[in-house]
């Protein structure tokens, strides 16, 4: 039986669509197959051409019905990562019951980390996801700070973040480009294996640990290694 994810939050423009093509992508780096479910009635359904995965149209019950069921019959070898939009409580809980783990995207401020600790706290599948993340040195030490001083209390419900890349934006388009940046499929690669991680796919996880709030911009990564 395959494994499924559901990537929501009663928060819009947190990244939530952006983030589920970038766990998707970074499967297929790994060599993984992957469905990216879409759910959200404002967005349009993009092209499976030139992706390493199947982009699929969930937009009605009974295309969300039809591709859960697949899913669930499907061989552990697939994944299912679902976007699930924003702004709609009822499908949010509806979703996570039938998601193995849940990811709560969050931006670098007060109104959104007070939406995840509520969402948190109604998922108890559920791990924050730090989106959109500063690389800034200053502005990311301000986020950090903030996420230290606010979610004190879900600390080891925390990820690692997807820091602030505008190449993301390519795997919007309905059409992708051939050759993607590699920062981009770095950044893809890492979530996705964070994604394996917490699924237990047979990965050894026992290096994984939970956010200590001590993040690095991926520029400082680099200098660093």
């Amino acid at each position: 039986m395959s494994k499924i994810t559901a990537i929501i939050g009663n928060k819009g423009g947190t990244g939530k669509t952006t983030v589920s093509h970038m766990v998707c992508h970074g499967l297929g780096l790994l060599n993984k197959f992957s469905v990216s479910l879409l759910t959200d009635i404002h967005r349009d359904k993009v092209s499976k051409l030139g992706r390493n995965y199947l982009p699929f149209d969930a937009r009605t019950e009974d295309g969300l019905e039809a591709a859960i069921k697949k899913l669930r019959l499907a061989s552990d070898t697939w994944f299912g990562v679902i976007d699930g939009g924003g702004n709609r409580p009822e499908m949010d809980q509806r979703l996570a019951e039938v998601s193995d783990v849940v990811l709560l995207p969050f931006r670098d401020s007060h109104e959104d980390i007070r939406t995840v600790i509520r969402d948190l706290e109604r998922f108890p599948n559920a791990f924050a996801l730090p989106s959109q993340w500063p690389t800034n040195p200053w502005e990311l030490k301000a986020a950090n700070q903030m996420v230290h001083d606010l979610m004190k209390d879900h600390h080891d419900r925390i990820l690692e973040p997807v820091f602030r890349l505008s190449a993301a934006k390519l795997l919007l388009q309905e059409e992708i480009p051939t050759h993607l940046p590699a920062q981009l499929n770095t950044a893809c690669r890492q979530l996705a294996l964070q994604i394996m991680m917490l699924l237990d796919m047979g990965l050894d996880n026992s290096n994984w640990k939970p956010l200590e709030i001590k993040l690095t911009p991926p520029s400082k990564q680099k200098k660093a290694s």
